[in-house]
């Protein structure tokens, strides 16, 4: 690996690493949008796994990596990336995205359109977005995501949202799972009235997960607690900014509702995967439970692990509003240092950006109260370039666990693994080439989201991603998007993913042996 970087950090100081050059480079309607157009060979570039780091070739063919080898000519059919000095890794995959989502009256701004031409600027190849019942239908629901999801530029995925629990819900979440590629369902125990569900649907919603091959998600925030800390600032305190939002859904709350579904999780022993970890004492309560030996994966956001909660506290209320999402971003220097370390030091797994994106008209709505604000950042396409800047720069993590926390680690959990989140033969063609000595600051002026504002906004990124490739397109190139509406396609994510539960069976089979009963008593004797 050292002499990897070596050779890296010689080639950039040398006349012979030209910018990215790509041979016939794709243009707006050309056959290299459609989905494996053509032969395409990338050259001379950092390969980067989770487990290696090497100078490598890569070729490229209908839509998948043909061979990987030191040195690969190309013949005059085959399009040339040049990656010298430039680190080449696999596609970013999002696992917590809300596009066209509608919410506290509004509709999320950005489309599978815009947020996927958002995520391959930023290196992003496939996200997995959360689809909401319609009209108490998980089916309905998925059929209408499946709608929206016509204009996709990239691969995607779907979770579940549980709001409520029925045998409806119960069948319907079968069907899904074994039918339609949906492995994973979430409960939200924070949104009283709304999406929220009580202890007894959470345990009933773990138990069937169990049962299906599912993995349970929750967003931990105690909604009884929110509920009655909103009335207290608003009211009583006549706090009404986007501040209130911070003040009343405090850490202490997110930390519990994070231990109760910890808890309850271990006693129905099924896997549970908690939605973006924003504190330092919820993230304590995963590594608690995780060294406890229980199936527990906690997610960190790009916003958490970087933002400061300051930010609600702005004298602008465009600003405060669009840093407004739940759980709050909290303090940077206590909670958002801890979530670091504690990526860097594996007890969370991987980095998602929950990008639900309402531009300023509608953060307005909530210009008088803070109650009625739609929840949401943004993250899609700044994602990669943060955390590279955030971790790798400084030397927190490897280019390897860079790889591992930002496509690797999400392919296994959600069972699209080796087709997704690797370099290799045989896997889907989505990766991107990263230069490690770009410089460049976030603006809202230069990214592709539909959104007016950027909470990165002002980030100095060093490491920029010059070229995304999808399904063996070029996708994004020299600061240009080569895509359209409909290319992108929908994976499906087959339950029982070995990587969560495997060897739960046996599990199963010792702690039932271990009960020792139903004791056998003869109790016709007894009361004879």
């Amino acid at each position: 690996m050292a002499v990897a970087r070596l050779l890296s950090l010689v080639c950039v100081a040398a006349v012979l690493c030209p910018p990215s050059v790509v041979s016939q480079t794709c243009k707006e309607g050309d056959k290299c949008s459609e989905g494996g157009g053509g032969k395409l060979l990338i050259k001379g570039g950092i390969v980067v796994n989770e487990d290696v780091e090497m100078i490598s070739d890569i070729l490229i063919d209908n839509g998948h990596i043909q061979l990987i080898a030191t040195e690969i000519a190309a013949d005059s059919e085959t399009r040339v990336v040049d990656a010298r000095g430039k680190y080449v890794m696999p596609g970013g995959i999002d696992p917590h995205t809300h596009l066209e989502m509608p919410f506290m009256g509004e509709v999320a701004c950005d489309t599978f359109a815009t947020g996927h031409q958002a995520a391959l600027a930023g290196g992003t190849t496939m996200h997995i977005d959360f689809a909401l019942p319609v009209d108490g239908s998980l089916v309905k629901g998925w059929e209408e995501w499946r709608k929206k999801a016509a204009k996709a530029n990239m691969d995607y995925g779907f979770h579940m949202a549980v709001t409520a629990w029925n045998d409806k819900v119960a069948e319907e979440m079968e069907y899904l799972a074994k039918n339609k590629g949906v492995n994973s369902y979430k409960f939200f125990m924070a949104y009283k009235g709304a999406l929220m569900v009580t202890d007894e649907q959470l345990v009933e919603g773990f138990r069937h997960c169990k049962k299906i091959g599912a993995l349970a998600q929750v967003h931990a925030e105690n909604g009884d607690a929110v509920a009655a800390g909103q009335k207290y600032i608003a009211e009583e305190l006549q706090i009404l900014g986007p501040e209130g939002h911070a003040l009343s859904r405090p850490a202490i709350l997110e930390v519990e509702a994070t231990e109760r579904a910890i808890n309850l999780a271990a006693w129905v022993n099924t896997p549970l995967y908690v939605v973006h970890v924003m504190s330092k004492g919820a993230m304590e309560a995963v590594a608690r439970a995780r060294q406890a030996g229980y199936r527990i994966i906690g997610e960190p956001t790009a916003a958490g692990l970087t933002l400061d909660e300051s930010k609600m506290w702005d004298p602008d209320f465009k600003t405060a509003a669009a840093h407004v999402m739940s759980p709050p971003i909290r303090k940077h220097d206590v909670d958002g240092i801890a979530l670091q370390n504690a990526l860097k030091n594996r007890v969370l797994s991987l980095v998602a950006t929950d990008h639900a994106v309402f531009n300023s008209t509608q953060k307005a709505k909530g210009k008088h109260d803070f109650r009625v604000l739609p929840n949401g950042v943004n993250g899609l396409e700044e994602r990669i370039p943060v955390l590279w800047t955030t971790m790798v720069n400084t030397g927190k993590i490897t280019p390897m666990d860079f790889v591992r926390i930002t496509s690797t680690e999400a392919a296994r959990i959600f069972n699209v693994y080796p087709q997704k989140g690797v370099i290799r033969e045989g896997s889907d063609a989505d990766l991107y080439v990263l230069d490690p000595t770009v410089e460049y600051t976030i603006s809202p002026q230069t990214h592709h989201s539909a959104l007016d504002t950027n909470v990165f906004e002002g980030i100095k990124c060093r490491g920029k991603v010059v070229t995304t490739i999808s399904r063996g397109d070029i996708v994004w190139d020299n600061n240009q998007l080569f895509t359209k509406d409909g290319r992108g396609q929908y994976i499906e994510t087959k339950p029982f993913s070995p990587y969560l539960f495997g060897g739960l069976e046996q599990e199963e089979a010792l702690k039932r042996a271990e009960m020792n009963a139903p004791v056998k008593r003869n109790l016709d004797k007894i009361y004879a």
